[in-house]
């Protein structure tokens, strides 16, 4: 399975919108740079949130909304389990689980009825991932190659 990266966003603070980046540096155990949601443990479950579009364009919304910061066209992406490898530009990531959706979601996105969001998100929030290991400087862009490594069942 392959793809491409279309969209980087990143969040600098709590409350705040997204800022979309033409690129990042990807931190192994960490996180992306510049980013809220680095951790600094590195069995963080939460460091990156990956989104494919497929996705958001059956929901009617675009890359960042659902404060993914990493949006990939590629299909499939949210049925791939726990554990499953991907390579996106100089970064290898581990998918740790889905992302579960939250009210808080529907609230940033100004939605009337932010349960019946929420609920509408279930099995489609993204993915979770964490950074395992980089090559050079571990730089991921805008157009590069998404790559399935393995897939676990």
């Amino acid at each position: 399975m392959n793809g491409s990266v279309v969209s980087i966003q990143l969040l600098k603070a709590h409350g705040q919108p997204q800022r979309p980046v033409s690129e990042v540096i990807a931190l192994p155990g960490q996180g992306l740079e510049g980013d809220l949601h680095g951790k600094t443990r590195e069995d963080g479950k939460r460091q990156v949130l990956l989104m494919d579009t497929e996705s958001l364009e059956a929901m009617g919304l675009s890359p960042g909304d659902l404060r993914d910061q990493v949006t990939l066209e590629l299909p499939g992406l949210q049925r791939l389990p726990a554990g499953t490898r991907l390579r996106i530009g100089q970064a290898e990531l581990e998918l740790t689980g889905p992302c579960e959706p939250c009210t808080h979601i529907g609230e940033l996105l100004g939605k009337e009825d932010r349960e019946a969001f929420r609920q509408s998100l279930e099995g489609r929030r993204g993915v979770l991932a964490r950074i395992v290991t980089i090559r050079g400087e571990g730089r991921i862009r805008i157009g590069d190659p998404a790559e399935v490594l393995n897939s676990h069942p």
